[in-house]
């Protein structure tokens, strides 16, 4: 008769990325659409929740959803118009992306006046993220942010 296997020797691959993306082509609401999506995937995922006990935790999700805010109304704004938000999670990183129509890689202005309407989006986004950037896409470019848990 053989012996079982002893699982604590055994290592078991590491599972591969979450991969989550929403459409916004024409959507009404998109930053709302894209905030509630984020949301639902941080809480599946428990990455981070909103409406968790822990307020580490809910400023995390906070802050991941205030950046795809920006990125989507940014989209909106300077882009001409959002086309699709990606979530992904690999390991204990986060990307969220929102991608747009202009092949224009955005720039991050110099901090101005808070009081001041515009301007700030790229700014909260450098703020919030470990790291940002775009990737080009064949009709327009990705601009997406990372967090580390």
């Amino acid at each position: 008769m053989n012996a079982p296997r002893a699982e604590s020797g055994l290592q078991r691959p590491a599972p591969g990325p979450q991969v989550r993306r929403l459409g916004l082509r024409d959507v009404s609401g998109p930053v709302r659409r894209a905030r509630d999506f984020t949301a639902s995937a941080l809480a599946e995922w428990r990455w981070a929740d909103p409406e968790a006990a822990d307020p580490d935790e809910r400023e995390r999700a906070e802050d991941v959803l205030l950046v795809v805010s920006e990125l989507v109304a940014n989209a909106m704004t300077h882009g001409g118009g959002v086309r699709e938000l990606v979530v992904t999670l690999d390991g204990e990183a986060l990307v969220v992306g929102a991608t747009d129509g202009e092949s224009r890689p955005p720039a991050l202005q110099k901090p101005g006046d808070p009081s001041q309407p515009g301007g700030h989006g790229l700014q909260v986004v450098h703020r919030l993220s470990d790291t940002w950037g775009s990737t080009p896409q064949p009709s327009g470019k990705t601009v997406w942010a990372r967090f580390a848990r």
